[in-house]
């Protein structure tokens, strides 16, 4: 028995898998209504994200950086489908091979004819032409697939960004928790801010889901620079772990639940990410990167604005730092995962992009 005989059952399994393989990465991206890992797809945004370092180097300014990095999704979610391509040819080729087509040069054009539904080569095999319907069927399902999953994430797109510039005017550019704080005394009263935190816990179970089943959104940046959902996520936290611990108003449950869904999306976004945080955090064994000084300070901001807060102090800040170890650590990792603009008690001391 010749040597090609004795390859050709290996060469069809390897073949098949590598279609398999590449099947559940699209299946993944497109199809799986929940998170689910793809070497493939971490492959392809981890070589695209290390061209985009190369060229953030001659930038000088944020605006230029994000002006660069606006693109490094949408790249990346275009070009799974060349990827996707090769390795499904390459693959069929294999298979072609096994089945007796000869040379390789061939295998290869009858698989790329087939893929890209060019009818340019054929063969009088029945096998042979089986693989080749079914691999003219799978390029034709990968686009028709990725024209249907790009609607699906813009809509979540829009609802995502939606929140966020509204959050501007309530909470300023760059969004403060003080400032927001600050603002809801002035205009609406304390007591609205119970309205408020339903929406954003709302806010925050779509973007897990979202997020999680769609890991390209995570890099999708808002239309405006200084604009981020990161960011945005932060302050809201922020706003809810003072209001809960240092404003002198009535314990709001709504507020807690805010939080809790907040850190639960940001730890089930940061799971995508393998982005290690503690599972079951406790203040002060675990450090936030909030000091005291800081949050001294933002106490004295909102008593100058006349915002009544608890006369404990002290107590404050042990029940402050209490809430903010739930998501501290995730908050900063997305914060430099996604190179999220500067802004107060989140990005400005997260660890620079690499």
């Amino acid at each position: 028995m010749s040597l090609d005989s004795l390859l050709r059952i290996p060469v069809f399994a390897l073949g098949l898998a590598l279609v398999a393989g590449t099947i559940f990465s699209a299946v993944s991206t497109f199809i799986l209504p929940r998170s689910a890992r793809s070497r493939l797809n971490h492959a392809v945004f981890g070589s695209l994200r290390r061209v985009f370092n190369v060229l953030l180097r001659w930038t000088a300014t944020y605006e230029q950086r994000d002006a660069i990095m606006v693109y490094y999704a949408p790249i990346g979610l275009l070009l799974l489908l060349p990827a996707w391509y090769i390795l499904i040819a390459a693959g069929y080729a294999g298979m072609y091979w096994a089945l007796g087509v000869p040379g390789w040069q061939m295998d290869f054009r009858l698989s790329g004819s087939s893929l890209l539904t060019l009818g340019s080569v054929s063969s009088d095999s029945f096998w042979v032409n089986a693989l080749s319907f079914s691999e003219a069927t799978l390029g034709l399902m990968l686009v028709g697939l990725l024209i249907a999953y790009l609607p699906t994430m813009y809509s979540a797109f829009s609802r995502r960004e939606q929140a966020v510039n509204l959050l501007e005017v309530r909470a300023g550019s760059p969004p403060s928790a003080v400032e927001m704080i600050q603002r809801f005394y002035r205009i609406h009263g304390l007591e609205r801010l119970n309205d408020y935190w339903p929406v954003w816990e709302a806010w925050f179970a779509d973007v897990e889901e979202s997020h999680s089943a769609l890991p390209a959104l995570v890099f999708f940046r808002s239309p405006r620079a200084q604009h981020s959902w990161v960011v945005a996520a932060g302050t809201v936290l922020d706003a809810a772990a003072l209001t809960l611990s240092a404003v002198d108003t009535p314990i709001s449950a709504s507020a807690q639940l805010s939080i809790r869904a907040g850190f639960i999306a940001l730890r089930r976004i940061s799971d995508n990410f393998d982005i290690a945080y503690p599972a079951d955090p406790h203040f002060p064994k675990d450090p936030i990167s909030i000091s005291r000084g800081e949050f001294d300070t933002a106490l004295q901001v909102l008593a100058g604005s006349r915002v009544p807060l608890k006369p404990d102090r002290e107590q404050a800040w042990i029940d402050f730092a209490g809430w903010r170890v739930n998501y501290d650590t995730t908050l900063l990792a997305l914060c430099s995962l996604t190179m999220a603009p500067l802004a107060a008690w989140s990005s400005d001391r997260a660890a620079p992009s690499s």
